[in-house]
């Protein structure tokens, strides 16, 4: 990206950052009324990925605890599966869209000057990383437990590493994404998953670079 299309977004971010609380605190109150409004169906069952192992968990991320611990909190009180409802899965699909519609996509390289940071989008703009922890915190909110949430490292289509938001149910595990606006099943992302957060304690776990079928980025 030059110069000028950077500064065009950064004046987009900052005219969104004036309006960004708002946003998520219109996200937040729509996350926390949505199991009053079930509306959609349940999607089929699917297998849960498999894990192998312990894996080292990326470096920014160990920066990001070190700021921000209760976000990388263990707790083995809450529950590692979600029972997935009509109501839970509205609200899966509601937060994804409208996190989605609302953070700017922008690179750490040009948002922050570095190559790789994790941090909430508060000022209206965020990579991958940023735009799933976000989804998680409002989904925590709303009363999701945390540790069913696990954040993921995959190859995406471009051969490229990308982060998504995995969330752990009794009928299968799905994955939020800010690439497209459909929670789908891991195995219908089209992604080589590679590690995420364990739900057995804080370390990451290996997930042997599992490749799911390729799928257009509009199903």
């Amino acid at each position: 990206m030059n110069r000028t299309g950077f500064l065009k977004q950064t004046k987009r971010g900052l005219l969104a950052a004036a309006g960004i609380g708002a946003a998520i605190l219109s996200i937040v109150a729509a996350a926390n009324t949505a199991h009053a409004f079930p509306q959609l169906s349940l999607p089929g069952m699917s297998a849960a990925i498999l894990s192998s192992g312990q894996a080292g968990p990326t470096p920014a991320w160990i920066t990001f605890c070190k700021q921000m611990p209760d976000e990388c909190a263990f707790d083995p009180s809450e529950s590692a599966v979600i029972t997935l409802n009509s109501e839970t899965w509205k609200l899966l699909v509601d937060v994804n869209e409208r996190v989605n519609a609302t953070i700017l996509p922008v690179t750490d390289q040009d948002h922050w000057g570095v190559a790789d940071r994790w941090d909430y989008p508060d000022d209206g703009m965020g990579d991958c990383e940023d735009i799933q922890i976000l989804k998680r915190r409002i989904l925590a909110e709303a009363g999701l437990p945390r540790r069913a949430m696990r954040m993921t490292v995959v190859i995406d289509e471009l051969g490229a590493g990308h982060a998504v938001l995995m969330v752990r149910t009794n009928r299968g595990d799905y994955i939020l994404d800010n690439k497209r606006p459909a929670v789908l099943s891991w195995q219908e992302t089209g992604y080589r998953y590679v590690k995420r957060e364990g739900s057995e304690g804080a370390a990451w776990v290996w997930l042997g670079n599992q490749a799911a079928p390729i799928v257009t980025a509009t199903k």
